[in-house]
């Protein structure tokens, strides 16, 4: 089950979560395999680039990073989605956090998930531009879904979002 993001936000994702996209995931996330984050960085700032051009993403927009629960950036050695925005070389916000009591999502069904994040996605910082939130894997999309509904709240202008890979 998928938990929808609003709609007036479209979801891009690069490829699905299988193979080559998968085992670059699992290098950067899991691995810290810090010389996958480079040209991960440029490959989401071709992606931006492709969808301005489009016309499907404003030209003046903040790249978001999807929050990391602190224990789990902790483990892996950092926020492996914030640090691949930041080798995106684009304007990075990191305007968004879990609360402590969010816990591991990780074998979560949908249903449980949303309610893992139900009220715990905090705003840090709020963008003055337009925002693309950005992911690494969207499975059931609670987390995007969570962090629109936060920035949303606060007055931000979601332009879309833009995960790596769908599960």
């Amino acid at each position: 089950m998928f938990t929808p993001v609003p709609t007036h936000v479209p979801v891009h994702a690069l490829g699905p979560y299988a193979e080559t996209h998968r085992s670059v995931i699992i290098a950067m996330k899991e691995r810290g395999n810090l010389a996958v984050r480079r040209p991960l960085g440029a490959v989401l700032a071709a992606a931006v680039a492709h969808l301005q051009a489009r016309g499907e993403l404003p030209a003046d927009l903040r790249l978001v990073p999807a929050p990391t629960r602190p224990r789990s950036a902790r483990l892996r050695g950092g926020d492996h989605v914030t640090d691949l925005c930041r080798a995106s070389g684009l304007p990075v916000v990191p305007a968004l956090r879990h609360r402590r009591d969010v816990a591991d999502q990780v074998g979560l069904d949908a249903a449980s998930r949303r309610r893992n994040l139900a009220g715990r996605v905090e705003l840090i910082a709020r963008p003055a531009a337009p925002v693309l939130l950005v992911d690494d894997v969207v499975t059931t999309g609670s987390t995007l879904a969570a962090s629109v509904e936060t920035l949303v709240a606060a007055g931000g202008n979601v332009a879309g979002a833009l995960v790596l890979a769908h599960a």
